[in-house]
């Protein structure tokens, strides 16, 4: 579906960068919120408008929802810097778009989220997001909550492990899950702008174990595999260690990563990128 005018934030994001296109592609007018213009560069200036502002701070979003008929926001951290914790951005940031977009009657407000952020509260990364989901639903406007498996991007970091020679998992290395190009997730989010009230999980095409992974990461950069598997009990005994001994801007983001790597998070598959092709092209830059 066609909306007349979107209002995308988190534009200059990885997962931003691929809605910007597949929405201009699509003709959609877009009004791309940044916090620093010069990082959006050759873009189809016929359907697209930048508007400079901050999301942590409502006084520069004041009135940007006018003539807006849907918003999309990618707005979130992995880690938390700049002095802004998870509650400043996935959760307060995205109220002050919220409330931007009710007092201007926005028909449609999008959210990314992650794969089972709703079952995985307790995570800080996702008692935010969650927050705010609540917020959202609550809000009396139309919505969708996106949650997308792990981003082709966040798949680096095996690739940075192989490099060093070692790859270390927990477990087996049978835990499964389908990561998803930003590209493809791109292309759901923008082909279901037209259903409204509804929560989509979404993967990419090929379902794939953390052994699988960490071999491809090898193959990729033409090393010799070398995976060291340890006993999910020190996984545990990592996390229980962070959380008593550090801060969470510390084990926020470990937090999440060894809790999600423990178990299987499979969901439906889409898409035509295959991480095995993201790996080899990654490949050629390190």
């Amino acid at each position: 579906m066609k909306y007349s005018n979107v209002l995308l934030a988190g534009a200059t994001g990885y997962l931003g960068g691929y809605l910007l296109k597949e929405l201009i592609e699509k003709q959609n007018q877009v009004v791309a919120l940044v916090r620093n213009p010069a990082q959006l560069q050759n873009i189809n200036e016929n359907y697209l408008e930048i508007k400079q502002a901050e999301v942590t701070k409502p006084a520069s979003l004041k009135d940007i929802c006018k003539g807006i008929d849907v918003v999309i926001s990618t707005v979130g951290i992995t880690r938390q810097k700049e002095g802004l914790t998870y509650m400043d951005v996935d959760y307060q940031a995205n109220i002050n778009l919220l409330d931007e977009a009710k007092k201007s009657g926005v028909k449609h407000f999008v959210y990314v989220s992650a794969i089972n952020g709703d079952k995985y509260r307790t995570l800080k990364i996702f008692e935010a997001k969650e927050m705010f989901v609540d917020a959202l639903k609550a809000s009396g406007l139309n919505y969708t909550i996106v949650r997308p498996n792990g981003f082709f991007s966040d798949m680096k970091d095996f690739m940075l492990m192989a490099k060093s020679g070692r790859v270390f998992l927990f477990g087996s290395g049978e835990q499964k899950l389908n990561p998803i190009h930003g590209e493809d997730l791109a292309q759901v989010i923008v082909n279901n702008l037209g259903n409204c009230n509804n929560e989509i999980t979404v993967g990419g095409p090929d379902v794939l174990s953390l052994n699988y992974i960490s071999k491809a990461a090898f193959n990729a950069q033409n090393k010799p595999i070398n995976i060291i598997r340890l006993p999910d009990f020190l996984r545990k005994l990592i996390l229980w260690s962070l959380k008593t001994f550090t801060s969470v801007k510390t084990y926020g983001p470990i937090e999440f990563f060894l809790t999600l790597m423990a178990a299987d998070n499979v969901a439906t598959p889409y898409g035509t990128n295959h991480l095995v092709d993201f790996y080899k092209a990654e490949a050629k830059r390190f």
